[in-house]
């Protein structure tokens, strides 16, 4: 099975762009899985608040929850770009 770094790699790597909510939906488990709870302000920009939102929504999780969600989303729309 892929590890979760492998799956990041793969994601990067669709043929096609996610829309902007799957890619949100990425974003907020990778910043969980990667940072943690979400430890900046929220942002006046709407594409940067729109990032900090999806993951502030995250919080809670621990690394290896959101390492697992992120890969469940994947799952979901690797065949859709790859």
């Amino acid at each position: 099975m892929p590890t979760f770094e492998e799956i990041v790699e793969k994601a990067k790597s669709f043929k096609n762009l996610p829309t902007k909510e799957e890619f949100l939906e990425f974003y907020g488990y990778y910043k969980q899985a990667t940072v943690g709870d979400c430890n900046i302000e929220e942002p006046e920009d709407e594409e940067k608040k729109a990032r900090y939102n999806a993951w502030k929504s995250k919080a809670g999780l621990t690394a290896d929850d959101a390492k697992a969600y992120y890969i469940e989303v994947y799952k979901k729309y690797a065949p859709k770009y790859e």
